[in-house]
This record gives structure tokens, sequence and C-alpha cells, in this order.
């Protein structure tokens, strides 16, 4: 008999002390789950970061693109609008408009 209370007692302390070492591990896991989480949080801001500076580099390389290209179309037409100017006081032949801009339609 003692030995059957004696087994009973260290199966109960067995419970006992496996029940509090499960409760100890999931505490451990759940702090491991909650700085895993933290970890993400912080490498997901990080590669927002990173987007962000990215668009906005793209978005200043294209404002530039189209800047620089606004001067070029804008340089090519007022050497264009000289180029006329040139011709026409070239070939200006003292009537102005001229005669074939001032002729009535039949």
């Amino acid at each position: 008999m003692a030995y059957r209370q004696l087994f009973l007692v260290s199966c109960l302390l067995a419970v006992v002390l496996l029940s509090i070492l499960q409760e100890g591990t999931g505490a451990s896991v759940g702090t491991r789950q909650v700085a895993g989480q933290e970890a993400q949080e912080a490498e997901n801001r990080q590669k927002l970061q990173a987007d962000e500076l990215r668009r906005e580099y793209h978005e200043e390389q294209r404002n530039e693109f189209e800047n620089f290209v606004e001067e070029q179309t804008d340089e090519q037409e007022e050497r264009s609008r000289e180029a006329i100017e040139q011709w026409r006081q070239w070939h200006y032949d003292g009537l102005y408009p001229s005669y074939l801009y001032n002729r009535h339609q039949i």
C-alpha cells in the first residue's frame, strides 16, 4: 500500500511539474513570437522607407529630365523662330503683309 501511495504522489507531482514547465515554455515562446513580430515590423518599416527614398529619387530624376527636355524644346523653338524671322527680313519686299497673303479669293 505504501508503494501505491508513493507512486500516486510521484505521478501527481510529475503532472504538476509538467504543467508548470509547459506554462513557462508557453510564456517563453510567446515572448519569442512578440520579439519576432517586432523584428518583422522593423524590417517592414525599413523596406517602406527604402521604397519611399527610391520613389523620391526616381521622381526627382523624372522631373530633371522633363525640365531638360522642356529647355531643349524651348531652345529649338527659339532657334526656329529666329531663323524664320531672319528669312522674312531677308525676303521682305516692302509690302507688309505680303501681297500673297492679302489677295482675295475669287
